[in-house]
């Protein structure tokens, strides 16, 4: 998944440091990714601005690090970058599919905090403006002192079995169409199993029963901690969709289910688990 990334070690710890001409930056601007132009576009050095490196240099702010490779989020409404020789501007959409796996988790990773600095400008029980701590991850507004951290929301996969078979599903009106699990947020109030049954009946209408923990993974692109489960059919298998949510869905052999699914989700990697062969229920 996109977060292993073994050998390479992700420091998250919160510090405050300066770049260097050799630290890595990440710059984004209306919904686009500033990256150096490779065959595998990549996060750029800071070397690599030359003339506006020192301003840029003044206006960011430490991320993480990756072994010994630290990574910067540079501040857009301070400094104006624009495309060179050597950086080309991608749609963020791009993240997914940057190699190695590293770099795509870095890119990802750094998204989510830009995010999180970007809709936490001003305080939301006061309205002055926010500031950044010095001393943890977080926003402190420079009036009331309210204390923002960064969301972290967790939500529900669901891989639903029955006589050999796989539930897979298909969102309604989102631009991914490709098949997926049944997923969902936990509300106030409601424990990670309760959320798993609710959703499986509030989507499709079927009750599950038998259900087991497998894994969890941190998801920059939603601010999530997406938390998987197995779980089995209780009754009939007959689908009542819920169209407002989902396009479809269907039981599927694993000889039914289509081919290229990657490693870089949760969903996926549960979906060919099963294709595979090694989980049966």
């Amino acid at each position: 998944m996109i977060q292993e990334i073994f050998p390479h070690v992700f420091h998250n710890e919160f510090e405050i440091k300066t770049p260097r001409e050799d630290s890595y930056f990440l710059y984004f601007q209306d919904g686009r990714l500033l990256l150096k132009k490779e065959n595998s576009p990549k996060p750029p050095r800071f070397e690599a601005l030359k003339d506006l490196k020192q301003e840029a240099m003044s206006h960011c702010d430490y991320l993480f690090s990756i072994d010994r490779m630290n990574f910067f989020l540079i501040d857009e409404t301070c400094v104006s970058l624009e495309e060179n020789d050597s950086l080309s501007f991608y749609k963020t959409s791009i993240i997914r599919d940057l190699k190695p796996m590293w770099v795509s988790f870095a890119a990802a990773s750094a998204e989510q905090l830009h995010r999180f600095y970007s809709s936490n400008r001003f305080c939301g029980c006061c309205g002055s403006s926010m500031m950044k701590s010095k001393k943890e991850r977080s926003m402190v507004c420079s009036s009331c002192g309210n204390t923002v951290y960064p969301k972290i929301a967790p939500a529900v996969i669901v891989a639903v079995l029955h006589e050999g078979k796989l539930l897979l599903t298909k969102y309604a009106g989102r631009e991914y169409t490709r098949y997926a699990l049944i997923a969902g947020y936990t509300e106030f109030g409601e424990t990670l199993e309760e959320t798993v049954k609710r959703e499986v009946m509030e989507e499709v209408g079927l009750r599950v029963k038998n259900i087991r923990y497998y894994k969890n993974q941190p998801w920059a692109f939603s601010d999530s901690l997406l938390v998987g489960y197995w779980a089995e059919l209780d009754g009939s298998p007959q689908i009542h969709l819920d169209e407002t949510e989902l396009s479809a869905a269907v039981w599927m052999t694993p000889e039914e289910i289509p081919d290229g699914f990657t490693n870089i989700s949760l969903t996926h990697e549960m979906i060919l688990l099963f294709k595979n062969g090694k989980i049966t229920q």
